[in-house]
Parts: C-alpha cells; structure tokens; sequence
C-alpha cells in the first residue's frame, strides 16, 4: 500500500482535520504576537546594551555585545533573523548574563505551571460547590451571601490579597514561609509548604470570578426543558441537578476555567514579585527592568503557545462531555 493511501484516511478524520486547522491558525497567531513584541520592545526607551554593560561599560565593550546582539543591524533584518533561529529553536541569549534565552525559560517554566495548577485546583474547588449552591438557592440569603462574598474577592487586587495572606500566615501564626520556592521533585515538602500562600492568592481570586460563571451557567441549565421535564417525572434533586443540569452546564464552565487557566499562566508577575516565586512572570518583570529583548520576546512567545495550547485542549473537551459539538 502506497503511502500517500495510507495517509488518506488519516487526513479525512474530523479530528485530525480540526487539529490541522488548529495548528495552522496558531501558527499565524504566533508570528502576530512576534511581530507586536518585537516592535513593542525595539519603542521603550532606554539602551539594553548600555543598561547590560552596567560600570563595566567602555566604547569596545558597548559596540563588541551591539554586534554580538544583531542590535547594529537594521530592524527589519534582526526581526527576519530572529524568526529564522525561533524556528530551529534558538531564542537568542540574555543581554544580562549571555545565557541561552530556551535555556532559561525552560528552568522558569516548572515554576510557574506547579503555580498555575494549584491556582486553578483551589478555584475549582471554591468555584463548583459554591457556584452549584448558589445557582440552586437563588433569591435565598446563602445566594446573597456567595454573591457578595464573590464580589469582594474579585475586587481585592492580587498583590493585596497576597500581602493579606502573608500578614495572617505567616507574620501573625507562623505557619507558612513568606516567599521563596523549592523545586517539587527535590524536596515535595518544602515545594508544598512553599506554593500554598501564592497559591491560594491566585486560586482566591479567580475563584471569585469562576464562582459567578458557575452560578450563571447552571442557572441557563436549570431553566432549560430538558430539566423541567427531569423534575415533573419525579427524579431525585441529586439526580436532576447531577446527571441534568450541571453536566449540561461543562460547557461554560470549561470556558472559564480555560481562560482563567490562561489567565494565570499570562498573568502572575505580580503574584511572583511579591512571594519571589522563580517563575516566568517574575522573569519578565526583571526582563523589562533590564531592557532585556530576547528574554522578553522567548518568555512571551512562550506565554502565547502556552494560551493557544489551552484554547485547543479546551476546544477538544467540548466534543468530549457533551457529544452533540462536532469538531468542524
């Protein structure tokens, strides 16, 4: 059997076909987001070369690191040049340390995941029973109290409520460290002991807003006729509210937890400032100080495949719990 037969059925398959056009979209996306970067970095003011050189500057050293860096070369050129080595891998070096830019994001990025993933299992947590309890007592005063509650914590900045968590946890009972991190796989327990404040800080708040979008998509569930029909045959409420309306209320409430997800993920310099978390978010933020393109280019690159990457999952879990959304 030839190849290109052995291929055909493969190429005709509505996932493949989904994820083909998936790829190729986020490809353009990718080189759009390259472009605004590049051209954002290249307008701050300020000179990276001189800021890197710091007190060893000298007129040798400053045009020897421009030359090194392409900075000599016209924009246009260093843009097409910095396209061709993204593609083979090769995100440039540190203007600050010379370092290979893949190799630094790459020690960043655990960091950051292990941060994000506890964030969004904390909000989940909050999110679905208190979203699910208040969508079923509405008008009642436990509904009033999750929607004021809700309303407080999205309107507590990030930095606040880490400040807030640290006085309590660690200022005032002593519980928990106030910063720092410990890799998981090195020492599990001090990574534990560790995320639990940023943690809580960045699942706090976006379990506020997921809690809202819980509520209103059970609520469209439950005035739906499916779900009438369910409680005038004389179910169970465990099942009606189970097996009817929350399971037909995923598809929003994976929406949300994709964007909140991504959210995190694009989101948490603040959150990583203020606990010193090693991550990327703290990684641009010193990259911006600095003036450091290459560093500020791959970490956001990277930002953007991650987001993309979590659009796509979520696409795909649509079709998984509920099977009446065909991937086209």
């Amino acid at each position: 059997m030839s190849p290109s037969k052995t291929l055909s059925p493969l190429l005709t398959h509505p996932v493949l076909r989904f994820l083909a056009r998936r790829v190729a979209y986020s490809l353009v996306v990718l080189v759009g987001v390259l472009i605004v970067v590049f051209a954002l970095v290249h307008l701050v003011p300020g000179d990276p070369v001189r800021i890197a050189l710091g007190t060893r500057y000298t007129p040798e050293a400053y045009d020897a690191l421009r030359a090194a860096s392409g900075l000599d070369q016209p924009l246009l050129q260093q843009f097409f040049g910095y396209v061709t080595s993204a593609v083979r891998g090769d995100l440039g070096v540190s203007f600050r340390n010379g370092d290979p830019v893949a190799g630094i994001l790459v020690e960043r990025l655990p960091a950051t995941l292990s941060l994000a993933a506890v964030g969004i299992v904390i909000a989940l947590l909050i999110a679905l029973p208190a979203g699910i309890w208040s969508a079923l007592r509405e008008g009642r005063v436990s509904d009033a109290i999750v929607r004021v509650t809700t309303q407080f914590g999205v309107s507590i900045p990030d930095f606040w409520m880490g400040i807030l968590l640290i006085a309590l946890f660690s200022t005032t009972l002593g519980w928990l460290p106030t910063s720092g991190y410990r890799p998981l796989l090195d020492d599990p327990g001090g990574w534990l002991s560790h995320v639990v404040l940023p943690g809580l800080t960045v699942g706090l708040v976006a379990g506020a807003i997921m809690t809202r979008y819980v509520r209103s998509a059970v609520l469209d569930a439950s005035a739906t006729g499916y779900v009438r029909t369910a409680r005038s045959k004389g179910l169970p409420p465990a099942v009606v509210t189970f097996r009817h309306t929350v399971r037909n209320a995923l598809v929003p409430i994976l929406t949300i937890t994709g964007i909140q997800l991504a959210t995190i993920l694009g989101g948490v310099i603040v959150v990583e400032v203020v606990f010193a978390w090693p991550g990327l978010g703290r990684l641009v933020y010193n990259a911006v100080a600095a003036r450091d393109y290459p560093v500020i280019q791959g970490a956001v690159l990277l930002m953007a495949a991650l987001f993309l990457l979590i659009n796509l999952v979520v696409d795909l879990l649509y079709a998984v719990v509920d099977p009446r959304i065909r991937l086209s």
